[in-house]
């Protein structure tokens, strides 16, 4: 009996059964190659949201973020105050992103996070949506500015780098969608000449069969069309607040073939009769190749 107890306490200093979370950042759950990514519209911060204002949302998007452990996650809509709570939320992750009103940091950001512990940073930027792309304006019938945050990372665990693409497309310019939807696959080209693994988050305020996500799909392919689990969630991303079926699809994922989906997700998380946001996130976990 005593040498079986012995053997059995030798074991768990060896081969421990639990892997404990430091407290930082998500914990592993056994993923060493896989990245969780979220899009994720966070809405902005306007105190006409009433019981669904940001200072009543945050500690909701956070906990989103960290409880389905985003190693990487893209937010659009976020106004500078929101960017500095999320910073202070999250502050084992790294940050790109500027203001789309000035290029420093007036209006919202599309900013990207990412994991400092798993990725290096080893370049990125911020371009316009509009015919100039290196300073503010608004782009074709566009009605505000639009912006597009990239970054390019390096994953420590696999030695293997990936490019994030972020953005908002113009809710009214038709005309602008689509001219930035163009503009983005060139901008993919130039940036990405070594034909790396490519990412592509956002909301773009168009559904899968209009033109702009049609011009997107010739080149890269809707990570929830291609997920290996089958597509958890709602159909819809876009509608409101309030706890109901969403209308539309217009948050994706895109990924080229350098990226394998393992999973993908519309998450529903609520509270109440409330959603964290007016969008749902998305997540697709993936698989560099």
């Amino acid at each position: 009996m005593k040498k079986k107890f012995l053997f059995f306490i030798l074991v768990s200093l060896f081969f421990p059964l639990t892997k404990q979370a430091d407290g930082k950042g998500p914990a592993n759950s056994g993923r060493e190659n896989s990245i969780n990514v979220i899009s994720y519209n966070i809405r902005m911060n306007t105190p006409s949201d009433g019981v669904n204002a940001w200072p009543n949302r945050i500690g909701k998007v956070t906990g989103l973020l960290r409880f389905h452990q985003a190693e990487i996650f893209g937010v659009q809509e976020a106004l500078p105050e929101q960017v500095e709570d999320l910073v202070k939320a999250f502050p084992e992750y790294g940050h790109i992103g500027v203001g789309r009103d000035d290029g420093v940091s007036s209006g919202e950001h599309m900013s990207v996070f990412y994991l400092k512990s798993r990725f290096d940073m080893l370049d990125g930027g911020t371009f316009w949506l509009n015919e100039a792309t290196d300073k503010p304006g608004f782009g074709w019938d566009a009605v505000c500015n639009r912006t597009c945050t990239w970054v390019k990372l390096k994953d420590k665990n696999t030695q293997k780098t990936v490019l994030v693409f972020n953005t908002h497309f113009d809710h009214r310019g038709r005309e602008a969608r689509e001219q930035s939807a163009r503009l983005i696959l060139r901008f993919m080209k130039e940036i990405n000449q070594d034909n790396l693994p490519f990412i592509l988050t956002g909301d773009f305020n168009a559904t899968p069969d209009s033109e702009p996500i049609q011009t997107i799909l010739a080149e890269l392919k809707d990570s929830r069309s291609v997920s290996v689990i089958p597509p958890y969630g709602p159909e819809g991303t876009s509608g409101g607040f309030e706890v109901k079926e969403k209308s539309r699809i217009i948050d994706f994922i895109f990924i080229n073939e350098k990226v394998r989906v393992l999973r993908h997700g519309h998450l529903s998380d609520s509270f109440g009769l409330f959603y964290p946001s007016d969008h749902l996130p998305v997540l697709a976990e993936l698989e560099i190749r």
